[in-house]
């Protein structure tokens, strides 16, 4: 499909963010985040939770929608893959597993930082969270940071 063949414009996705982010807050009186469902999975599936909440299914969307935008669009429309990451390693056994550990330490400091990006810069800064400003600050510099030693070293 050729609609799904290109990133929409952020002036597209932006405002659908925010549909999202007051949504949530209108219907259900919470804030978004996507670390949250990986919790709830944890929790149920270690017992310290009855069952799956509505950020299970969160999670279970972003990771369906994934798969259905990637069926749609097919396989020739990926272009670079993941960038750098897909143009340094020829393996993608050894990408995936980079990826993978690399999805890992996010977690643990979003866990331990208590709250992941999504969470803090679109559902507490929305909300006027000084600490979701102060988070969100911090992971805005250090990416931005991290932006320029990597292309000095590239």
């Amino acid at each position: 499909m050729e609609l799904f063949a290109s990133r929409p414009a952020w002036y597209v996705i932006g405002p659908l963010i925010g549909l999202v982010v007051v949504g949530l807050m209108a219907t259900i009186n919470h804030r978004i985040g996507a670390l949250g469902g990986y919790s709830n999975l944890v929790e149920r599936l270690t017992g310290r939770a009855e069952g799956p909440d509505w950020r299970a299914a969160f999670l279970g969307g972003v990771i369906v929608g994934a798969f259905v935008l990637l069926v749609l669009r097919g396989a020739d429309t990926v272009g670079e893959g993941y960038g750098w990451l897909t143009r340094t390693f020829s393996s993608d056994a050894l990408v995936v597993a980079i990826l993978f550990g690399a999805g890992i330490l996010i977690g643990f400091g979003a866990k331990t930082a208590g709250g992941c990006t999504s969470g803090n810069g679109l559902g507490g800064c929305s909300t006027g969270s000084p600490a979701s400003f102060a988070a969100t600050a911090t992971f805005m510099g250090t990416a931005i940071a991290a932006s320029f030693v990597i292309k000095g070293l590239i």
